[in-house]
């Protein structure tokens, strides 16, 4: 049985740091439109529950309104957990960007 042949794979990746900050900017921000979404979803779903959509009228029983509230609690919960996670993130990429004089400095 012979051993598989694999390519030589080694991608030149080259970033500078300006790069990588602007890459841990952009992926906060997209883990953060992804949490707008998740509270907007939730939002909805109450709203369902309780009737007060448009053209959808639902009798919802107090267990349905209990449980959806609970639903959203879990949920809600989850999303600040992560929303502190990202603020955390953001404090420390805030302190990787220079501030001052860039370059060298001096007579």
């Amino acid at each position: 049985m012979s051993q598989p042949n694999l390519p030589n794979i080694t991608p030149d990746i080259s970033i500078n740091r300006n790069d990588v900050i602007n890459l841990l900017l952009a992926s906060i921000a997209m883990e953060e439109l992804g949490l707008a979404h998740i509270i907007n979803a939730e939002g909805e779903k109450i709203q369902y529950a309780l009737g007060t959509i448009p053209g959808l009228t639902p009798a919802a029983t107090l267990e349905d309104i209990l449980s959806v509230n609970d639903s959203v609690q879990d949920t809600l919960a989850m999303t600040i957990k992560k929303e502190l996670l990202l603020d955390n993130k953001l404090n420390k990429v805030v302190d990787l960007v220079p501030s001052g004089d860039i370059g060298p400095t001096g007579p």
